[in-house]
């Protein structure tokens, strides 16, 4: 009899009882422990030592233990810090985010246009419009090519030019 692994390309469905694995780590159990254990026992110290009068920390035999001003200065600063970190990391995604007029907002690195050529005298905004012209027949079948936002706009608004006669309602539209 052939064993199949228990989720394969020839039985998907695994056995039922599944088999226990043949090794498995306790390792973590403990760590888990450890962590909550001296977090609890770090808890209590610090609450002892922020609350006890001098005479019975003394007492304990501890001769020497920072000021108490410290017990509301470290959580203070920490959460200063904590929100410094929150307001750097904002203000490096702000920094990092190109401006809505920026091109990389419109474009991305996968964009496909095609190959431009310029004869001479002849300005970028032609030549762009000649390489799409081919496309603007209703009975080609074009190839897939990005539009870029430029040709966008003029199709959707027309020209500024074509603007300046309507009234304000009808710009709008």
């Amino acid at each position: 009899m052939r064993t199949v692994s228990p989720t394969s390309p020839t039985s998907p469905v695994a056995s039922f009882p599944s088999s226990p694995p043949e090794y498995k780590s306790r390792a973590p159990e403990f760590y888990g422990f450890v962590a909550w254990t001296s977090t609890s026992f770090l808890f209590v110290v610090y609450v002892l030592w922020a609350l006890l009068p001098d005479e019975c920390i003394v007492w304990l035999g501890i001769d020497w233990y920072p000021n108490r001003e410290w017990a509301i200065l470290f959580p203070a600063w920490s959460i200063v810090v904590v929100l410094l970190t929150y307001f750097v990391y904002f203000a490096l995604t702000l920094h990092g985010t190109p401006a809505f007029n920026h091109t990389s907002t419109i474009a991305d690195s996968r964009g496909q246009f095609p190959k431009l050529s310029f004869e001479k005298g002849e300005d970028e905004k032609r030549a762009l419009l000649s390489a799409y012209a081919p496309f603007a027949n209703h009975d080609t079948t074009p190839e897939l090519y990005d539009i870029p936002i430029g040709i966008v706009n003029r199709v959707l608004y027309g020209r500024k030019n074509d603007l300046k006669g309507k009234t304000g309602h009808e710009q709008e539209l």
